[in-house]
């Protein structure tokens, strides 16, 4: 039993160490100021609670500016990648020919410029289309009303004249039959 004196008063007894719900207090206190003030958090599970930027924008941002730049980039290695194996193919042969003392040909050193067959049928059926959608284009922009859609009959007849070159064309390559 404890006594106490008429004039004395009771007064906590001071404390040498802090007691386990002051760190969590503390902590908790700061996290409030510094949520309040710079609008994070300390403990940020990662989706986004009480931050401007979530963590998952960071491989998303990664992988579309690696698809976007790196792309163009990776196609144009491939195919330097592959005209230099052409290139090396072409003097390894070179190489090969001159050691076993054979004459090495004109056209593998300077092979003649490829030339494209002229494909009527190609560019008539491209006008064709291009054709028809400008006629479908400005037909729906002025709600199907008036002849601005007549412009695509140009592309369209130009289209349709090649198809008619192509097919006049392609009967000539036909040997007649013998009698």
């Amino acid at each position: 039993m404890v006594t106490v004196s008429p004039g004395a008063t009771l007064a906590p007894a001071a404390r040498t160490s802090p007691a386990r719900g002051t760190n969590d207090d503390l902590q908790n206190r700061i996290e409030k100021k510094v949520r309040r003030h710079l609008k994070v958090s300390a403990g940020d599970d990662g989706f986004g609670h009480n931050s401007d930027v979530p963590w998952m924008a960071i491989p998303i941002v990664t992988i579309v500016f690696f698809t976007i730049f790196g792309t163009p980039i990776l196609i144009v290695a491939v195919i330097l990648y592959f005209s230099f194996s052409k290139t090396r193919a072409v003097h390894r042969t070179v190489r090969l020919m001159v050691e076993k003392g054979q004459p090495v040909p004109e056209a593998l050193l300077n092979p003649p410029p490829a030339q494209r067959q002229r494909s009527d049928m190609r560019r008539g059926v491209v006008l064709a289309m291009v054709g028809l959608g400008l006629m479908l284009f400005f037909a729906a922009v002025n709600d199907w009303e008036g002849g601005a859609w007549s412009i695509g009959l140009i592309p369209f007849l130009i289209g349709a004249g090649y198809l008619l070159v192509w097919k006049l064309e392609g009967k000539k390559d036909n040997v007649p039959p013998l009698p």
